[in-house]
């Protein structure tokens, strides 16, 4: 075994084996001795632009992303390059090791691989190779999408764009909910550094792939930038939550493949589901049995997600197809799938492949995966408060109760959001919900100023006691200005 012992760029020392490589697209990959971090060297020298690129990337933006609030966050969300080096006549650049449950584990049919999302987007994959102990369920899928969508709009915070995100380079643990980006040497700086990629098949915006055979100086050509990351961030949640392509369905435009996939994925580009031109639905066959149930979009259809999601993929996949400036950002997504998390319920099936399911709004809850349904009294929350410190308006926001669920302070105060700029203490439950002698009840854990305030009356509910959820029921969360108000209802089937 040959140990090759190096000095970065910034002082620090470097080792790797020089053995078995691992190959990307443009980078052979080593690990280091005790494989706590890789090397990966550019098979081709690197020109003045691209090394100031890396020089940037290990330097300044590295410091942009973890040199902020919420550094210790970022860690897990980013493969991030830390040091340059130098090693006959080529670039190379350090970055840590992936965490060991974004690989498969051992006595699994796919043991050792890297956990890519080709495995869990694709139907056929999904199906055929996945092992049942790696397929996750609905709730690790909704995890997944809002880690992405918070490392993609922690990018856009800082002025980069990813260029070429996809299913290859960001690795996922369904299990878990985890999700890492990867592969971030190409990152774009508008009017600084152009993107070097055009992006992956599959999540490439339908502008740059109409406006692909254009020269590349041309004012008419468009290349990634933070709009197609936007495009490629809804082509990866659509992907992880359906196991389908939006774009990819029946619609024929020529038996020439190349020409196929130019109008297919560009200017003639089509949601599967729209709701007005049906022309690009799956037309489900006896052929499609790998891909099923998840191809069939009567069956499970976009909608069945909620109507945060829903809002989200119209203007991602209608508005904002063929007009970059209408798509959803990285927030958008990241708050639509904060209040979809808290629209889910467990399946009562054991046996359901996704475990959990977004609740329709009906009085007659069904589990859309297995038709499982929902039988006994369901309580469901709605959020209000105030803007002025007196009238209450709705927040559009609704939780869904199921037992041994959890309150938490972003629940009780309005100014506050689930994300990395939480404290250690914000992040504590304040209360649960529990199924105790055919009630349901909530305990007070730590709210201090919690009262029921149905019909005018206010009475306390101190910490350690409990409320009943009945229909009707109003709760003052907290008398802070920012405090919430709720009100119960019952769906009882």
């Amino acid at each position: 075994m040959t140990i090759i012992s190096l000095k970065a760029e910034d002082g620090s020392e470097v080792e790797f084996v020089k053995k078995d490589p691992k190959q990307g697209g443009v980078k052979d990959v080593y690990f280091s001795p005790d494989r706590s971090y890789v090397v990966a060297f550019f098979r081709k020298p690197l020109d003045a632009n691209g090394l100031e690129r890396m020089e940037r990337l290990v330097g300044p933006y590295r410091q942009g992303i973890f040199g902020q609030q919420g550094a210790e966050y970022w860690k897990n969300l980013f493969s991030w390059p830390t040091s340059i080096v130098k090693h006959e006549k080529l670039v190379g650049i350090v970055a840590p090791t992936y965490f060991s449950n974004f690989f498969f584990p051992a006595g699994t049919t796919l043991e050792g691989a890297e956990k890519e999302g080709k495995w869990f987007a694709s139907a056929k994959n999904f199906n055929r190779f996945v092992p049942p102990s790696e397929k996750g369920n609905l709730l690790g899928y909704l995890k997944i999408c809002l880690t992405l969508s918070r490392a993609v709009r922690r990018l856009h915070a800082a002025g980069l764009a990813h260029s070429d995100l996809s299913y290859k380079n960001c690795l996922v643990d369904p299990s878990t909910g985890g999700a890492c980006i990867i592969d971030i040497d190409g990152l774009v700086v508008p009017g600084l550094f152009p993107p070097d990629v055009v992006g992956t098949p599959d999540f490439i915006a339908p502008e740059v792939v109409a406006t692909m055979s254009l020269n590349k100086d041309d004012p008419l050509r468009k290349l990634p930038c933070r709009e197609t990351d936007q495009h490629a961030l809804a082509v990866l949640i659509y992907l992880y939550l359906f196991h389908r392509h939006p774009l990819r369905g029946a619609k024929v435009f020529s038996q020439d493949s190349d020409v196929q996939e130019t109008k297919e994925m560009g200017e003639g580009a089509l949601f599967i589901e729209h709701p007005t031109d049906k022309s690009n639905r799956f037309k489900i066959t006896n052929n499609d049995k790998d891909f099923l149930p998840w191809v069939d979009t009567e069956k499970l259809p976009y909608t069945i997600m909620g109507p945060y999601l829903k809002a989200c993929f119209d203007k991602a996949f209608i508005d904002g197809l063929h007009d970059p400036s209408e798509r959803p950002s990285a927030d958008d997504w990241e708050e639509a799938l904060v209040k979809t998390l808290d629209l889910i319920q467990p399946c009562s099936n054991s046996k359901c492949v996704k475990g959990w399911y977004v609740f329709a709004n009906t009085t007659r809850p069904v589990c859309p995966y297995c038709g499982k349904v929902f039988k006994g009294q369901l309580p469901v929350l709605d959020f209000y408060s105030s803007r002025d410190g007196q009238k209450f308006l709705p927040d559009n926001h609704r939780l869904m109760v199921y037992n041994d669920q959890y309150l938490y302070l972003w629940h009780v105060k309005r100014n506050l959001f689930p994300n990395e700029k939480l404290s250690e203490n914000e992040k504590k439950p304040v209360g649960y919900f529990s199924f105790f002698k055919k009630r349901w009840i909530f305990i007070n854990q730590t709210l201090e100023t919690l009262a029921d305030i149905t019909n005018g009356k206010q009475k306390p509910i101190a910490i350690g006691s409990y409320v009943e959820m009945v229909n009707g029921l109003q709760l003052r969360l907290s008398s802070e200005p920012n405090g919430r108000l709720v009100n119960v209802s019952l769906v009882t089937v």
